[in-house]
């Protein structure tokens, strides 16, 4: 029998700010800000709601795309998300990483490839075509976003780097720098970050190393300058400021799987017919929406993807 075991800094269902009064009291301060009666805040808030982030040129649409209509605005995708160098909270990361310097940045790539070395960020980017793709985003906690990510395929990536035959897994890592990143001082996780996919996972053409959002330079509380997003797992799955790409023989090993085995498996796949041991993963509430719909297995992606588990028990490998 499993014993789960609460570490102080697992986050309860309780302690999760509902999406709903996140976004009253933000309307709330926005209106005082407009009205002038919040005259402490608002030119704060002005000034930064006026800072607009860096366009990203040459952009090609892919063809995945959702009606704009369903894209969650903005303003929710950069302000209620989870980045746990930055805070534990949905607001933490929006708040504590401003005077976070993405650039200039250096992804090491390691293990069993022909290319091995440190890259710098413009030349990992540079010589491959970014692209828009409109995601469905589904978080463990259930709930759920639809973001506009502008990114590359990691498969383009990993072709370039040459892996040899011995590569089955491969392995991420995130920047660890207390310094910069002040919440990696706390014992909530197991610093730095790490993650991982399958050879076959990250050779779909879904995954993405994603550098922006909404046609614009990823922000820093969602992971700048450069994270991964594989739309059809769950977001812990996208781990964020990569500094490392390791290509291994040997399955790796994933921060949470690492904290709460019982809870968060390697494989992470959107499957609404294994709950989380605290929570239904049946359904979800999208960000703005008021009522909850039914979570669609591989977060409906399953054309795409089903194929790479054919065989495997998804209950068990979860």
């Amino acid at each position: 029998m499993l014993i789960k075991i609460t570490k102080p800094s697992d986050a309860k269902t309780s302690e999760i700010t509902p999406q709903s009064l996140f976004k009253d009291r933000r309307r709330f301060i926005k209106a005082a800000a407009a009205t002038g009666a919040g005259l402490a805040v608002g030119p704060f808030l002005m000034a930064q709601e006026a800072e607009a982030g860096a366009k990203l040129l040459g952009i090609q649409k892919s063809k995945w795309q959702l009606p704009e209509k369903e894209w969650t605005p903005k303003e929710d995708v950069t302000e209620y998300n989870n980045f746990y160098e930055f805070g534990t909270s949905k607001e933490s990361p929006e708040r504590n990483a401003k005077k976070f310097k993405p650039k200039p940045w250096t992804v090491k790539v390691e293990g069993e490839v022909d290319k091995p070395g440190d890259y710098d960020f413009e030349d990992l980017v540079r010589p491959h075509q970014l692209e828009e793709r409109v995601y469905r985003h589904r978080c463990v906690e259930a709930w759920s976003m639809v973001v506009p990510w502008v990114g590359i395929p990691l498969a383009d990536v990993i072709k370039r780097m040459g892996p040899t035959s011995k590569a089955k897994y491969v392995a991420f890592e995130t920047l660890f720098d207390p310094e910069r990143m002040p919440f990696q001082t706390s014992s909530s996780l197991d610093w730095p970050y790490v993650e991982g996919l399958r050879m076959d996972e990250a050779m779909n053409p879904l995954t993405l190393l994603v550098t922006g959002l909404y046609g614009e330079e990823l922000p820093n509380q969602n992971g700048a300058p450069i994270r991964l997003v594989t739309p059809w797992k769950y977001g812990f799955k996208g781990i964020k400021s990569i500094v490392k790409i390791s290509f291994t023989e040997k399955q790796p090993s994933t921060t949470w799987n690492k904290m709460q085995p019982g809870e968060y498996g390697f494989y992470a796949n959107v499957n609404p017919e294994v709950d989380h041991p605290r929570w239904s993963q049946a359904k979800e509430r999208r960000i703005g929406d008021f009522l909850k719909s039914k979570t669609l297995m591989f977060n409906g992606y399953a054309d795409e993807v089903a194929s790479l588990y054919s065989g495997m028990d998804l209950a068990e490998n979860f």
